[in-house]
């Protein structure tokens, strides 16, 4: 379960009316002209039932999916001092299990059943619950949320409070372990005064999450989880007739609760700049400065969000250019807008670079506000600014369910503006704003006087932790039933779980290909529902390739093709990139190199010749190499920061040694000191080419318009194809051993024990799925329902094979509190070593692989995930029809199956268990635990003598 605070969300549909934008002038007019595009509407039905709960109804029958998304109109925005974090709790006392679902057990229903995301989250003004299903599990959906929502409060006692409350206290202290926490939340306490909604985390703070008591939260649910104050969503593959019996069926019967008056709290005005220094432990100084702004959707918000975007909301932004750029200064720039109901916030943090001065960064961040308030934007700026929006927002209409989907978006319109068709509207205010209006939002909203500022510099990191409540809490609290007796007797029909209904036919894509005659392979599947286009090419050039002390070349040559070519400097790819709203992006993996882009299918042209152009023609200047350079190596630095990332870099290395496997992707700071522009030229010239590549695409295409764009725009490319790298042999097998990293002052621990894993093309890949779904791979796995649920050690922990091409690493293990260390690796030891000697249950693996088969139409609901499957056929060397024939190669798994590969492919006694936290506290109890020998090391694996 999560707790957000997020910015505007990408509205989503899938039916088109006739709104047709004009094409946006291209940068310099030098890309391939635009052509006209329509913009999709979301069509809905409201139904509002007799107990007031709304459910908005889109119908979309392309994937076999529904997707529910339970808005309750209660966050934050609902408490009140000394009682904060309620909202968030409740997002994880819903999944404790409900009155006829049974204790634990919703999740284990919804993934088991096959859904995808699967999650609850806050925010100040909603809490939301949702999950997207194979179709014919929707009735079962529904049987979920309404028991929840109706029948919470039978289940609802002492003990559940208090593992919860250990869970979110968890998630508390895993935020307040990342780098600059503290900084962030001091901003809203300086944005707020203590009285104000806004002014808590959204988690609360650990007293008052302590102080949480049972009888509190009960009537705080009952004042909150009602029908009459919740808005469902429903999107996807559905009938409405039979869809309204159900809803008839599970819902009808909950009766409304108390009225919910509206939170009319006014946010006092920032008059006088407010400032605060904050320490922490970290390597590098930040500053942030954040405003008020308009709430979300009034006059103001539109202006705001487009002058953030132009003043640091992108890699062509104004302070990012400057202070990153150009002045080199800055080791990141980021400016936000978080649209919310009483208000708005726009933040803007800036990490400075090691020397640097904070006071310097502030009086650049000034100045550049300074001249959008005086000369407001240019209309390229504007125009950039707007198309990357509407790209955002057309992307987002992709998926059904999950952040920013189709069911999110009508909840978010309705809960916002009230009406959930908004999405024109929302259009339209983005297309007012002119020039002159983010001049003006400027001098009105970001003054100086109207600031509040937060330094955060390297120190003490500070935490206002608190003992956990005596055993006996609550232990005399006597509950009352929410129900009369008969009415819970006319309610038992409620315990029998749905049954799916037919199970609806599906076929994964199986891409149209062609070969170019300079070798190029060509991978098509077509989708025509939205005007989006996904375009990527993938080569072998992974930092596989790398060579001994070369470590980080490969990354870091895919980072330059994204960084300039030889007509466009780096900032003036952005810039293009930015004039046709589109995603451009380089990166390398273990196994291969990518350059990818998302557009429109209305710039297709211009997107193409964008990749084309980092692909094919990489200026790979000096500059360009030392800036990123400088800016990996701080990079790496700040990794001491992390407990989870020095622990992510820890374990590969003790593992495989120098070999690639052991290597981390960005490098040491000797080998990328080490690194040369003729490194980068040479591994580019030697590992680039089109007969060692693919391009795929995926979306608003026809394999004849494919044909055409690979030949006008790749078809020249020739480069070299260099012979496919041979892993080094693993080293032996180690014996079991713990590798202890300190990090002082740490409040959680990294746990997380490496062994070795297997490669990607084993003909065991879906015995070892269907397998590590059980052990670690899902929310109710063994790990996590061991460690979180039933201990409360953790917010979260799994375990994961890394399957690369020859091998990787597995690892099991998560963040856990620093004072339970010891206990939680002895339960983590416990659920490796039982796996084999209780392999998973004939239930269990049914379980497992219903899950996998029927979560697969999810794994296609965007262009993108498509083009990343298609890639992933070409890497492997996979045949055509590999994801259409991947449902019937999970059903074919057998329990004999899942229990050899637990007993070969997990290793208890040959691993390396990696804790970073504090050394101070957690040795001695490791010691105790006498589970296996202790080596120090540091944050780079060395030992410590």
């Amino acid at each position: 379960m999560k707790v957000l605070h997020f910015a505007k969300r990408a509205p989503a549909t899938a039916l088109l009316f006739g709104l047709t934008l004009a094409p946006l002038a291209n940068a310099a007019d030098t890309l391939p002209a635009a052509k006209p595009l329509k913009v999709p509407e979301i069509k809905y039905e409201t139904y509002t039932m007799p107990n007031g709960l709304t459910v908005l109804m889109h119908e979309d029958h392309r994937l076999p999916l529904v997707a529910v998304d339970l808005w309750y109109h209660v966050g934050p925005l609902n408490e009140r001092a000394g009682r904060t974090g309620f909202a968030h709790l409740f997002e994880h006392m819903m999944f404790e299990g409900s009155e006829h679902v049974g204790e634990k057990a919703h999740i284990k229903y919804v993934q088991g059943a096959g859904a995808t995301d699967v999650n609850g989250t806050t925010d100040f003004d909603r809490t939301n619950y949702f999950e997207t299903v194979p179709s014919n599990q929707l009735e079962l959906a529904l049987w979920l949320e309404s028991d929840r929502m109706g029948f919470l409060l039978e289940g609802l006692d002492r003990e559940k409070l208090t593992n919860q409350r250990d869970v979110v206290r968890n998630e508390r202290r895993q935020g307040e372990g990342t780098p600059y926490d503290t900084a962030g939340e001091k901003i809203y306490q300086l944005l707020f005064p203590k009285e104000h909604p806004y002014y808590a985390n959204v988690i609360g703070s650990h007293a008052d999450i302590e102080a949480a008591r049972l009888n509190d939260v009960r009537d705080f649910f009952k004042q909150y989880y009602t029908p009459n104050n919740a808005t469902m969503a429903v999107a996807g593959d559905f009938d409405a007739t039979k869809l309204k019996a159900l809803l008839v069926k599970y819902f009808g019967p909950i009766p409304r609760g108390p009225k919910v008056d509206p939170v009319t709290t006014v946010t006092a005005p920032i008059t006088e700049q407010k400032r605060a220094t904050v320490t922490d432990t970290v390597r590098l100084p930040q500053i942030r400065i954040a405003f008020l702004t308009p709430p979300a959707f009034t006059a103001g918000d539109a202006d705001t969000d487009l002058l953030v975007h132009i003043l640091g909301g992108a890699k062509a932004s104004r302070l990012n250019q400057v202070l990153v750029y150009k002045q080199q200064v800055a080791q990141s720039v980021r400016c936000s807008n978080n649209s919310l109901k009483l208000t708005s916030i726009t933040e803007c943090t800036i990490t400075a670079k090691p020397n640097v001065k904070l006071e310097d960064l502030e009086a650049t961040f000034w100045q550049e506000v300074n001249k959008l308030q005086t000369d407001g934007p240019t209309k390229e700026e504007l125009d950039s600014a707007r198309a990357v929006n509407l790209t955002g927002l057309i992307t987002g209409l992709e998926r059904l369910g999950g952040f920013g989907g189709v069911a999110d978006t009508l909840n978010r319109y309705n809960q916002y503006t009230g009406d959930p068709g908004y999405l024109g509207k929302d259009l339209a205010r983005y297309q007012a704003v002119t020039p002159a209006t983010i001049k003006a939002a400027a001098a009105k909203y970001l003054s100086k006087d109207h600031a509040v500022v937060v330094s955060c510099v390297p120190g003490q990191k500070v935490v206002d932790d608190v003992p956990r409540s005596p055993a006996d809490t609550d232990a005399n609290v006597k509950l009352t039933p929410p129900y009369t007796a008969a009415f819970e007797e006319q309610q038992n029909w409620r315990k029998n779980v749905p049954v799916a209904g037919p199970a609806t036919a599906f076929t994964l894509p199986t891409p149209k290909t062609f070969t170019l005659k300079n070798g190029l392979s060509v991978y098509v599947v077509e989708d025509k529902q939205l005007p989006v286009l996904s375009a990527g090419i993938i080569t072998r050039a992974g930092s596989e390739n790398n060579a001994p002390a070369q470590g980080g070349l490969a990354t870091l040559t895919a980072a330059l093709l994204n960084e300039g070519t030889t007509t466009r400097n780096a900032t003036q790819l952005a810039e293009a990139t930015d004039s046709i709203g589109a995603r451009l992006g380089t990166n390398a993996s273990m196994d291969s190199a990518t350059a990818t882009i998302t557009v429109l299918s209305n710039n297709a042209d211009a997107g193409l010749f964008l990749l084309s152009d980092v692909l094919l023609h990489p200026a790979f200047t000096a500059e360009d190499l030392e800036r990123l350079r400088r800016q990996r190596l701080v990079a790496i630095g700040q990794e001491t920061d992390s407990t989870i990332a020095v622990a992510r870099r820890v374990g590969p290395r003790l593992l495989y040694g120098d070999q690639p496997y052991g290597e981390s992707p960005v490098g040491t700071l000797d080998s990328v000191k080490s690194l040369t522009r003729d490194d980068v030229t040479s591994f580019y010239n030697g590992h680039y080419g089109a007969a060692n590549s693919a391009l795929v695409f995926a979306g608003d295409i026809t394999v004849d318009e494919a044909r055409r764009l690979a030949e006008h725009y790749l078809g020249s490319w020739t480069g070299s194809t260099a012979a496919e790298v041979k892993i080094p042999p693993a080293p032996e097998a180690p014996a079991l051993r713990i590798a202890l990293v300190d990090k002082p002052g740490a409040p959680q621990t990294a746990l997380i024990a490496y062994g070795y894993g297997v490669p990607v093309t084993t003909p065991d890949l879906q015995s070892l799925q269907v397998m590590n779904y059980t052990l670690g791979g899902a929310f109710a796995s063994r790990i996590n329902m061991n460690l979180r649920e039933v201990h409360g050690y953790t917010y979260g922990a799994n375990s994961l094979y890394s399957f690369y091409r020859d091998g990787g690493p597995f690892l099991a293990g998560g963040l856990v509190k620093t004072d339970v260390t010891a206990p939680a690796t002895q339960q983590l030891m416990l659920e490796l070593k039982r796996i084999q000697s209780e392999p998973p249950t004939e239930a269990e693996i049914k379980e497992a692989k219903i899950a996998r088969v029927q979560s697969l139409p999810g794994q296609f609901e965007t262009t993108n995930a498509t083009a990343n499957a298609m890639a992933g056929i070409f890497l492997y060397k996979r045949p055509l029809d590999y994801y259409a024939k991947l449902p019937a190669a999970y059903l074919a798994v057998t329990p004999q199956d899942v229990e050899r590969v637990a007993k070969s492919d997990i290793h208890p006694n040959h691993l390396i268990i990696v804790e970073v936290g504090d050394r101070s506290k957690i040795e001695g109890p490791l010691k105790e635990l006498n589970l296996a020998p202790i080596e120090l090391v540091d944050p780079s694996g060395n030992p410590i003598k």
